[in-house]
Formats: structure tokens, C-alpha cells, sequence
């Protein structure tokens, strides 16, 4: 750690004067432990050690040569890194120490564990999602908006002038090397931190003109250049001589090509930031606004991406009628705070999307009315759309459409096919809807026993509805023999897991003894909450129990309202209210 000492006394002297006033820290060189060199550069050495047998680590930053040009921006670094200690993402200035008690001074600063950014890139970037990108990015930004704000210009803003310390951001080197090297050689250049360097200071490679200085928008090109590097894992151009060729092409406006995947408002914000026009740059502020903006947008369709998958899914178990399954979905983007509106028109922007997903839950919604007219015409496209790409929810809502006729001209051979299809590759509600076909003899021959083992196959992986319809095998003696208290069981796992029909059903058990005991009350319970789900069966079976007093006390008012309700979807109820209403 020695160093060359040449006419540095005037900042030499500073630096003894702040240790004796006590306002710098000495540390004794002798108390350092397991000193060893972690990084080698322009100016020095960079280590690590324990101080006095702490576990902590401590890095000690030496020079080659302390002359006074390095002096002066050392004690110009001191006074930039105590003005700013109070910022997390800036790392931390404890001290200095001196070797064998010479005036061969080092910098005692905070060690940051996971080294340079560039290499935590490299050994970490597999592991990281865009939210940790988007994080690597914000507090990068957070801190150069820190500095901007002191009126402080970094100026050598790279991939290993910024540090990774607990998976946080650390700015290193507030300019030092720069200056110095700009003190000692006005034309000088770091060769390999080339592509991220303010093009305008490359006007004086070609040209006579005045030498450019570096200011706020000089920065944000290095924030443009390093949060590409964020999105792809590796510094600028690495396969490429850092040259004169490449500066040269820089001018003309070469950069690095966009990362798949990456999100487009992040690629929009580093490109105006690495425009050559520094006064067509954003600020260093307007980055951060747009950043934070790109983020929360970000978070949010990627908490809609999860809500169009759990959708899926949910459908695919919960199977439910049409009148129903419309208010399962209002419900469930009521209960994750999502405005149908908002969800729907990022639905319907989002359709190129590589999730076939989307592409049924958009069908979903024209078939349904939900946030626009019902358009069963566009559901059918959209479902075969989504079928041709081998989506399985789409494969089975095809083969809905095609055994009733809805959008298309009912065919059963198909709609079987389109089952058989869905079940083949695992969809629970695929299995189901074949079971039904077996059951009913649609596009294939009736088979009660192949109707049960397909009720039976999907509800073992949690379909409900093949609960539900297994439950009718074991009651109604389909594929197997008469077993009541199966029918309860099975009929309350559906219920219990969200399904109105098993609700409604459970209700029927419940009132009729049906593989448990009477029990009106139970019974008017089951019929309330399949009832507020929308199920018109339910509604109708509640308001009878309102009509007769059975399980509540009798309210004919409540019974024609619910009589209402049930009419708007099922005609017995129609008939039944003109009866009331007479």
C-alpha cells in the first residue's frame, strides 16, 4: 500500500488538522486484521479488513501516487462523502488510516459484500426478477437524484463505480477518479469506460472544438447505459474493441439492441436517456418520476398476469353455469381490489401477449357481458384462437360452445372431440364435461359407468362440479350403486369449495334428509348463499322457503322478490310469481 508522496503538504496538512480536531477518524493501521486486495485500479488498490478482530469488514482504498493533484481530490472526496453520509445508497466514509505511521494515507470506507455492480450482475442476474431490476434501477437513480440535488455531477458513473452491499445499491467514487485523471491529463480517457461516457465529450476527438464539461445530463447518459446494463446482465458492447472505432459509432447513435422481455416503459426511459443531444435528455428527476410510474405499472399488470392465471384456474375447478360464473369473476376482482374496467382494457391491449390466457378470459368477457356487450359471435373466435394454441381452458369452452350452439352451429360429434381433447391434456373441467357426455349420450354412445369414472377422476382433482356430479351417480344409481351419504359428502365438498349447483343441492339434502338429517334451517342457509352467488335455482328453492316459513319465518315479500330473481333466468319462477302476484 505504499504510495509516492510529491508536494502534497497543503491537503496533507488538512487532512492531520480534521484528525487532531477530531473530525476525521484515525484508524490505527496495526489493528487492521486478514488485510486482502479485492480490486485493482487506475489510481490504486482497493482492500478488505477486520478492524481489531471485528467480524465486519471495512475496505481500505490506497494510491499509487499521493502527489497533490490526488491529495487535493482526496480531501475533496472527504468533504463530498460527509456532506452526503446521510443517504443509504452512498458508501459510507468512516475514516482514514495511515501505513507504519507515515503520511501514505488510505481511505477507511463501508465494504460492501457483493462487490461491483457489474459483477453482481454476473453472478446474480439468473436469479433476478424485474422487480429486482426495477429496484437495482430506482435506487440507482434515488441516489444521482441525491447528488444532483447537492449540486454534485458524479461524472464517472459505471458498472464498478457502483457497489452491491445486502442487495442494496451503493455509489462508490463520487467523481474522484475523474477528476483526478482530468487534473493529471485534460485529454485522458478511461478506455473501458468508454460506452458510458456523455458522447458530447467525445467532440473533441475529431474536431478542434472547446473541451466539453461533463455536467447533470452527463450523468443521466450513464444512467441511460447502466440501466440497460440492469436489464441484460453484462456492461455495454463487451464483444467490441473500446476504440476510437467505437466512439466514432457512438456518435453516429450506436447503442446496445433492447433485452426480450424487457418492459416497454424501461426501454423507453434509457433511451431518451442515452439520446446525443444532452438537452433532449430527461432530467435526472423527470427519470425518476418516469421510473417509479414504469414500476407500479409494472407490478400491476404483473398482478393482472397472476389474476388471468388464478382465473383460469379457478374456472377450470369451480365450473359454473353462465348467470353464475359472471359473478364469480366480479366478485373475485372486487376482492383483489381490480376495477372490471381497467382490467378489461388492459385485457384487451395486452391480446399479443404470448398467454394464451388472456386470450380466454377476454372470451370470457364477451361471452359473459362483462365491461362490454355480450358477443358470443367474438367469444367462439377468441376461444378458438386460444384452442389452436393448445390451451386446454380454450379447448374446453370450444367444445361448451359447440355442444349448445352458442356462436357457432351446435355439433355434438365435436363438442365430444373437443372434451375428449381438453381431458387428454389434464383439464379437470374437460373430464367433467366428457363425463357428462358419456352420461347423456351427446356425440357418443351413453355409459354410465364411463360417466363415473370421469366424475370421479375429475373431482379427485378438485373439480366441483364433477363433485357435484358424482354426488347425482352415487343418488340417482349412474355407473355405480345408491349411496346417499357419498351424495351428502360429496355434494358438501363442492359447496364448501365455492360451487352454487352444490350449495343449491346441499340446501335439497339438508331439507329433504337426504344422507343426513332434516335440517330446514341448514337447508335455508345453503339456498341464501348459492342465492347471493346468483344461482336461479337457489333463488328460486329461497324464495319458496320464504313463501312456506320453512327454515326462516315466512315473508311473502321476500319470497317475491326472490321469486323476481330467479324469474329473470328460469321460468318456473315466472310462473310462480304471476300465481303471487295475482
Amino acid at each position: 500500500m505504499q504510495a509516492n508522496i510529491d508536494n502534497s503538504n497543503e491537503y496533507i496538512n488538512w487532512i492531520e488538522e480534521a484528525i487532531s480536531t477530531g473530525n476525521i477518524k484515525c484508524y490505527d493501521y496495526g489493528r487492521f486484521r486478514n488485510i486482502k486486495e479485492i480490486s485493482i485500479g487506475s489510481l490504486g488498490k482497493v482492500y478488505c479488513a477486520n478492524w481489531n478482530n471485528f467480524k465486519d469488514h471495512m475496505a481500505l482504498k490506497s494510491f499509487y501516487n499521493l502527489n497533490k493533484i490526488t491529495a487535493k481530490e482526496i480531501v475533496h472526496e472527504i468533504q463530498l462523502q460527509r456532506g452526503l453520509d446521510f443517504h443509504n445508497n452512498i458508501v459510507r466514509f468512516c475514516g482514514i488510516t495511515a501505513e507504519n505511521n507515515t503520511k501514505n494515507y488510505s481511505l477507511v470506507m463501508e465494504y460492501a459484500d457483493s462487490g461491483t455492480l457489474r459483477n453482481y450482475l454476473k453472478e446474480n442476474f439468473e436469479n433476478l426478477t424485474w422487480d429486482d431490476k426495477f429496484n437495482l434501477a430506482f435506487q440507482l437513480t434515488h441516489v444521482v437524484l441525491c447528488l444532483h440535488d447537492e449540486g454534485v455531477v458524479h461524472r464517472n458513473l459505471h458498472s464498478n463505480n457502483v457497489l452491491i452491499h445486502k442487495n442494496t445499491i451503493k455509489l462508490a467514487n463520487l467523481g474522484l477518479s475523474k477528476r483526478i485523471e482530468e487534473a493529471s491529463d485534460p485529454q485522458s480517457r478511461s478506455v473501458g469506460m468508454i460506452p458510458y461516457a456523455d458522447p458530447k465529450s467525445f467532440a473533441q476527438v475529431d474536431s478542434q472544438s472547446q473541451m466539453y464539461s461533463l455536467n447533470e445530463k452527463s450523468d443521466v447518459y450513464s444512467i441511460g447505459i447502466l440501466l440497460w446494463e440492469i436489464s441484460s446482465g453484462h456492461p455495454p458492447f463487451p464483444d467490441e474493441p473500446h476504440d476510437i472505432g467505437l466512439i466514432m459509432d457512438i456518435l453516429d447513435g450506436y447503442r446496445e439492441e433492447p433485452v426480450p422481455n424487457t418492459p416497454k416503459e424501461y426501454i423507453k426511459i434509457y433511451t431518451e436517456c442515452w439520446n446525443n443531444e444532452p438537452d433532449d435528455r430527461p432530467t435526472i428527476s423527470e427519470v425518476f418520476d418516469k421510473l417509479k410510474a414504469a414500476k407500479e405499472k409494472f407490478i400491476n399488470e404483473t398482478n393482472y398476469s397472476l389474476i388471468v392465471d388464478k382465473m383460469v384456474i379457478l374456472f377450470d375447478k369451480i365450473e359454473e353455469k353462465k348467470e353464475n360464473e359472471k359473478q364469480i369473476i366480479l366478485n373475485y376482482l372486487k376482492n383483489h381490489n381490480i376495477i372490471p374496467r381497467e382490467f378489461y382494457d388492459w385485457l384487451l391491449s395486452n391480446q399479443d401477449n404470448s398467454n394464451s390466457n388472456y386470450i380466454v378470459l377476454l372470451g370470457e368477457f364477451n361471452y359473459l357481458g362483462i365491461e362490454t356487450d355480450i358477443n358470443e359471435s367474438r367469444a367462439f373466435e377468441l376461444y378458438q384462437k386460444a384452442a389452436n394454441l393448445e390451451n386446454i381452458s380454450g379447448i374446453n369452452n370450444l367444445g361448451y360452445f359447440y355442444r349448445n350452439g352458442i356462436g357457432v352451429i351446435p355439433n355434438k360429434k365435436r363438442a365430444f372431440e373437443l372434451y375428449q381433447r381438453a381431458a387428454d391434456l389434464g383439464s379437470m373441467s374437460g373430464m367433467n364435461n366428457l363425463g357428462y357426455c358419456y352420461e347423456n349420450g351427446i356425440g357418443v354412445s351413453p355409459s354410465g359407468k364411463q360417466a363415473f369414472k370421469l366424475y370421479e377422476k375429475a373431482a379427485n382433482l378438485g373439480n366441483t362440479y364433477g363433485m357435484k356430479n358424482l354426488g347425482d351417480c352415487y343418488y340417482y344409481k349412474i355407473g355405480t350403486k345408491i349411496d346417499e351419504q357419498r351424495t351428502f359428502e360429496l355434494l358438501q365438498e363442492a359447496a364448501n369449495l365455492g360451487n352454487t349447483s352444490g350449495m343449491n343441492d346441499l340446501g335439497h339434502s339438508y331439507r329433504h334428509g337426504i344422507g343426513t338429517n332434516v335440517d330446514k334451517e341448514k337447508a335455508f342457509e345453503c339456498y341464501q348463499k348459492a342465492a347471493d352467488l346468483e344461482n336461479c335455482v337457489a333463488q328460486y328453492n329461497l324464495a319458496f322457503m320464504y313463501e312456506k316459513g320453512e327454515g326462516t319465518e315466512k315473508n311473502l315479500d321476500k319470497a317475491i322478490y326472490w321469486y323476481k330473481k330467479s324469474a329473470e333466468q328460469e321460468q318456473d319462477a315466472q310462473m310462480k310469481l304471476k300465481q303471487l302476484l295475482k
